[in-house]
């Protein structure tokens, strides 16, 4: 039902339009009138029109006043201005408030009809509108937090560099460079650092999660994990690298002060740790700085800046050369492995004139790590005595260049042996694949059962198959059916019916338009003229 109010000063009109509302619409619509514009604007609290018909001038508040005093409270009401006279200044003033239509005075009846029902269709399309605006509100809701999630998951744990970190950031709309993690976690006591009962409090904690993610965002700012039992993860986004100290302190108090309204609300006690600020693709370096924060700290809220949780290297260090060669080991990348060796060797020569004992030790000590990730990757079989004669050639050495091709190559084997197994982890699943594909290619063989025939996750497979064969899953799949179909219609007189579905497809339609789109003619064309 539309509700209608009338504003005009003249009875007469309030009554004549009330007549040939009710005659023209009947029941459809609820009408009620007011005499002036400070009683519209009380009747519109209550009544909460649909559409508004108002006298533009009356005695008091005028009509532009009124109706700008009802838009500050309802943005969805349709005006329509009745008025005897034709002012440009009331026109313009109504035209900014959002005046669907004008009425001269006196109104046509079938005018006021024909406005009223095209103000109807208006306010049926706005009511609608928030309908759906409501229904995707709802779904996001549900589905926000699951992509807050993912971006946590990926930032911590699928390591640096990657594109879902990105892909990630681009839906969230975070546009910095940097961020910083913070570990909350809750138990029913908080004693000397230490929290009681967590497993109990974290079940607890599960009902109220969503007023805690609130209250975290709305002081934060930031991204909010899932629940992990007792724990909670947040990543805030930041402008600046660095964190200047008057920062850290309002940062800690905002938390401290979120944290206490939690515990009156919840009656549970909480704790914890904030990371540094760092580069997206190293926040998962502020996390574990904010785990260990969380569990060292004695407080409430603890700052990884005010505890001694992670390395600190002296001034000059090369600390970024150093992670970007380890780096590019774990990445089995040969030639960034080779630069940046070279470039650390570099760095230890300008160090000292001679082979110090100091140089030679961070030598095997980058040596043996690299080895080590090595042998954690599947690249390299662990021999107890693989290692003999390192150190009596690093103490043979008399020269940097002696040393630094030494250093660089063994650097440069671990990457080698770590590209190398991955290579052939690739290479193996996709072989397999590619002879499950060869011999299945006629049946129903979607990404998903490909991927759980050969125990692996369908996103991974499909990830492999782009590294290795430089198309994606479903092409591959494709461009091998269209291969058999155009060698049964050149070698075989088959129906088009039995290869559309030896090749894999149920429709023979589908399969036609399929067909064409990879080689430019529908299988009956292609099988008359006989192309290869």
């Amino acid at each position: 039902m539309m509700r209608i109010l009338i504003c005009d000063d003249e009875g007469i009109v309030r009554q004549s339009l009330e007549f040939i509302i009710q005659k023209s619409f009947g029941d459809k619509c609820e009408v009620e009138s007011a005499k002036n514009g400070r009683m519209a604007i009380e009747l519109t609290e209550s009544f909460h029109p649909d559409i508004v018909l108002m006298d533009i001038q009356m005695p008091g508040i005028n009509g532009i006043e009124a109706m700008q005093e009802i838009r500050k409270e309802n943005k969805n009401i349709v005006f329509i201005v009745l008025t005897a006279y034709d002012k440009f200044e009331y026109t313009q003033k109504a035209i900014d408030i959002g005046v669907m239509s004008y009425l001269t005075k006196p109104i046509n009846r079938d005018t006021l009809t024909e406005t009223l029902r095209k103000a109807m269709k208006l306010v049926r399309e706005r009511k609608e509108k928030v309908r759906n605006d409501l229904k995707i509100k709802e779904k996001l809701e549900v589905v926000i937090p699951m992509i807050e999630n993912g971006f946590v998951y990926s930032v911590l744990f699928d390591g640096p560099g990657k594109e879902m970190n990105q892909n990630y950031r681009e839906l969230l709309n975070i546009d910095t460079d940097y961020g910083y993690a913070m570990v909350i976690e809750c138990g029913d006591e908080l004693h000397k650092g230490v929290l009681s009962n967590t497993l109990g409090a974290g079940i607890r904690l599960q009902k109220h999660y969503m007023v805690m993610r609130e209250m975290l965002k709305e002081t934060t700012g930031g991204i909010v994990g899932a629940l992990m039992a007792n724990k909670v993860i947040v990543l805030v986004p930041s402008e600046l690298e660095k964190e200047e100290y008057d920062e850290r302190v309002v940062k800690i108090d905002n938390i401290r002060g979120m944290l206490r309204k939690l515990e009156q609300q919840l009656d549970l006690k909480f704790k914890a740790g904030i990371g540094s600020v760092k580069r997206w693709n190293e926040v998962n370096e502020s996390y574990q700085e904010a785990l260990d924060t969380e569990r060292q700290g004695v407080g409430k809220v603890t700052h990884a800046k005010d505890m001694p949780v992670t390395c600190v290297y002296e001034e000059g260090y090369p600390y970024e050369l150093e992670k970007e060669l380890f780096a590019a080991i774990e990445e089995g990348n040969q030639e960034k492995t080779r630069e940046r060796s070279k470039e650390f060797a570099l760095w230890m020569k300008s160090q000292s004139a001679e082979i110090t004992g100091s140089i030679r030790l961070k030598t095997i000590e980058f040596v043996l790590w690299a080895e080590h990730l090595a042998y954690m990757q599947g690249g390299m079989m662990y021999r107890f005595r693989a290692r003999d004669g390192y150190w009596e050639s690093l103490i043979s050495f008399q020269t940097y260049d002696e040393l630094t091709g030494w250093f660089v190559k063994k650097m440069e084997d671990a990457s080698s042996h770590i590209a190398m197994k991955q290579q052939e982890k690739t290479n193996s699943v996709v072989e397999k694949a590619k002879e499950y594909i060869g011999e299945h290619f006629s049946k129903d063989l979607s990404l998903e059962k490909m991927a759980k025939e050969l125990g692996i996750s369908p996103y991974y497979l499909s990830k492999l198959f782009k590294e290795s064969e430089g198309v994606n899953y479903i092409d591959y799949l494709t461009g091998l059916r269209i291969k058999y179909a155009k060698e049964q219609l050149n070698n075989s007189d088959k129906s088009i019916k039995e290869i559309c579905h030896e090749s894999g497809y149920g429709d023979p339609n589908y399969f036609s338009r399929i067909f064409k789109k990879w080689t430019g003619v529908t299988p009956t064309e292609y099988r008359e003229g006989r192309l290869s």
